[in-house]
């Protein structure tokens, strides 16, 4: 990750397993509407909802979010959860990456609606609230009511660093990508063309041939 001065600062955690255009685009929308003017994202080590058999090794996950952002120059990525290793969990995430950011960096963690209503199941969910301003990507007609109910108390503490963005539809997951490769289809579109090669190159999900 580059030196990072001052600013407004975005992260996208998540496993990228593998990353999609609906990760990036997401970012990118954040991007705009928050004027952040950078945005880090971090491979997770071992997702804490996962087992560390379910998910592609972390060197293919990393160089594949690597190859996905290399043409947004807002865009740059870190190992900060690679390098801890063990399980990897939010509030720990922000916790090494302040370290490593100035003090006065505004930063944002963007993750997706369905994620933050989950939040009380978290590792240091308050913890995690106070060292960043929260992000929720959601689908147009997603209200706050839902999510003030989810968090109850928690809410009441930190709605002003909670933020719901709109974004369009996009119906990508990297669960239905996986399947898609496995079973022979075309994943063309749905993820950056430098990470559909790598894909084939490795024959990572099954893929094999052009697609």
């Amino acid at each position: 990750m580059a030196e990072i001065t001052s600013g407004r600062v975005g992260i996208m955690g998540g496993t990228f397993d593998p990353i999609h255009c609906g990760h990036l685009a997401a970012a990118e929308a954040a991007r705009e509407a928050f004027s952040l003017d950078t945005i880090i994202f971090v491979p997770a080590g071992i997702p804490s909802h996962k087992d560390e058999t379910e998910v592609t090794p972390a060197r293919h996950r990393y160089l594949m979010t690597l190859l996905a952002i290399m043409s947004n120059p807002y865009f740059q990525i870190s190992r900060v959860d690679l390098d801890r290793g063990g399980v990897t969990y939010t509030v720990d995430t922000l916790r090494d990456l302040r370290r490593e950011l100035p003090a006065d960096a505004a930063v944002y963690f963007i993750t997706g609606a369905d994620a933050i209503l989950e939040i009380l199941s978290w590792k240091e969910p308050g913890r995690a609230l106070s060292l960043a301003e929260f992000i929720a990507v959601t689908r147009p007609g997603y209200g706050l009511e839902q999510l003030s109910q989810a968090l109850g108390p928690l809410y009441e503490e930190f709605q002003d660093r909670i933020h719901i963005l709109e974004t369009p539809p996009m119906g990508i997951s990297s669960t239905d990508i996986r399947r898609r490769l496995a079973e022979g289809r075309s994943v063309r579109y749905l993820v950056p063309e430098t990470v559909l090669t790598y894909i084939r190159n490795h024959g990572l999900y099954g893929a094999a041939g052009e697609r």
